[in-house]
């Protein structure tokens, strides 16, 4: 997950590169490649992959495919590189679904043990706070190498990714717990709000 490709634009042409470790390459290439062309029939696009550097490039399969077609296989592709199952994945297909990708590197420093820490509160004692934190907020959460991936409905995944700030930050479960319960209530109370009106 190297910054040096990833999300880069060649100008003039609309291609993307996104940065894949080697072993989620083989998850792309086993098979004959059929996941890597399931992605291409699913997103309308074209990928081409360099399995020696890492990286694949992103480009429409035609003049008619939608632009949006290319940010959808470059988040299907960035969610395979940070450990999501494709089960899981496809869910990107969807318009209102997002990625959200947490560097904790970032956010806490290269030292490996805080690191490892910070990944323990965030999965739990056999991975109930990560399972409690995708059933309030309906999304998917993966914890993989020093990232964290949130795949959902835009808002709702917003406040996870809150939600797991504030686990980063050392903030108590219960608050972290008491904050989603608030947030969740205001943005379904906001949405019934909006639904009446419409």
């Amino acid at each position: 997950m190297g910054s040096d490709r990833r999300e880069q634009v060649v100008p003039g042409i609309f291609k993307v590169y996104v940065n894949i470790p080697l072993d989620k390459l083989e998850i792309l290439m086993n098979d004959g490649g059929r996941v890597l062309k399931e992605i291409e029939n699913r997103t309308q696009t074209k990928i081409s992959v360099d399995s020696i550097n890492g990286y694949a490039v992103i480009e429409p399969a035609s003049s008619k495919a939608p632009v949006t077609s290319v940010i959808k296989a470059q988040e299907i592709l960035k969610a395979i590189s940070i450990g999501f199952p494709l089960d899981r994945v496809w869910r990107l297909l969807n318009e209102d679904q997002v990625l959200i990708i947490i560097n904790l590197k970032e956010i806490v420093g290269d030292a490996s043990n805080h690191l490892t820490r910070v990944k323990g509160r965030i999965i739990g004692e056999g991975g109930k706070v990560r399972r409690n934190i995708e059933e309030m907020t309906g999304t998917y959460i993966s914890v993989h190498d020093d990232y964290i991936g949130i795949i959902g409905d835009y808002e709702y995944a917003n406040i996870a990714r809150e939600a797991i700030e504030m686990l980063i930050q050392g903030r108590q479960h219960s608050t972290v717990y008491r904050y989603l319960d608030r947030s969740i209530h205001e943005l379904k109370r906001r949405r019934s709000v909006d639904l009446w009106i419409k």
